[in-house]
């Protein structure tokens, strides 16, 4: 099975970069699933690399880095996984024998990978402080209070091509006609074969005056005149009204979290920019196409 780039080409100082930078990443946010997986005793040596051990856990840490496609098919590339842990250790172990600990680039790398850290972990620790369940409530009540209940119509139709040939239905089922019937022999809709059913339907999906005739309707009734739309003349038959059930807080809490995260992210970033002294020196205008010749 091919591996994605993070784990192919890794003799490349590029493919080294990557592939350290990834690992170093992703075992700062180790989901709570792994850890309980490779907790304690089950956090099992893998490997040992001139005595130092690899735990099953830097596998799991390693392979969270990876597209989700190959995090699902774990069982088949696991060697493969320890196998660039233990090239991990030996290209380590190599840099240290060089002195790449006291090396200048090291130094700057390890400088800008510092803080990033604090960086990501200072907003994460900040956000999750204002995302709170008080928080999360209201937000469920405003969405709530902007998307309210809606009406829903369940209804059947006989479209026809004019009004003369819609009133003569009409007087069918003055008679006695069935609904179903007539409208399998006689409407020229898509729906005509399942006898006129157009199924469950918002005041929105449909054309208004086709809206507004059906909701003037009660369970069971049928119009009394045509109804005339871009389509032709309609007659319409209520079967069944009710109301549009609001999502339950259980299943918006996770939207809801991540919408309230993302704004309590420019919440907190604009809290620091309004306390700070920011001088932009550059707005961008000498990059636009041209500048340069000008």
């Amino acid at each position: 099975m091919p591996l994605p780039h993070s784990l192919q080409g890794v003799t490349r100082r590029t493919g080294f970069a990557l592939a350290a930078l990834t690992l170093a990443t992703a075992a700062l946010a180790v989901p709570l699933a792994v850890t309980a997986q490779t907790s304690g005793a089950d956090d099992a040596v893998v490997a040992r690399v001139n005595g130092e051990e690899i735990l099953r856990s830097e596998v799991f840490v390693l392979a969270q880095s990876l597209p989700p496609q190959y995090q699902s098919q774990l069982a088949q590339i696991y060697p493969l996984l320890v196998q660039r842990l233990v090239d991990f250790r030996l290209a380590y172990a190599a840099g240290m024998a060089d002195g790449l600990a006291n090396d200048q680039e090291v130094k700057t790398r390890l400088a800008e990978a510092e803080k990033r850290v604090i960086r990501d972990i200072w907003i994460e620790r900040a956000v999750t402080a204002l995302t709170t369940d008080n928080a999360l409530q209201d937000s469920y009540t405003a969405y709530l209070a902007a998307n309210p209940p809606q009406t829903e119509l369940s209804a059947r139709h006989i479209l026809l091509e004019n009004e003369e040939a819609a009133r003569d239905i009409i007087a069918k089922l003055n008679s006695g006609g069935d609904f179903a019937e007539l409208a399998k022999e006689h409407s020229t809709g898509p729906s005509g074969p399942r006898g006129g059913d157009l199924g469950t339907f918002t005041a929105d999906q449909m054309v208004p005056e086709f809206s507004t005739a059906a909701q003037a309707l009660e369970p069971g009734q049928y119009s009394k005149d045509p109804v005339k739309t871009q389509f032709g003349w309609h007659i319409i038959k209520l079967e069944d009204r009710s109301e549009t059930a609001p999502p339950s807080f259980e299943d918006m809490e996770a939207q809801l979290r991540q919408e309230l995260a993302g704004a309590n992210v420019e919440t907190v970033l604009s809290g620091l920019r309004g306390s700070a002294e920011i001088e932009i020196t550059e707005d961008g205008s000498s990059l636009a196409p041209g500048a340069a010749a000008q």
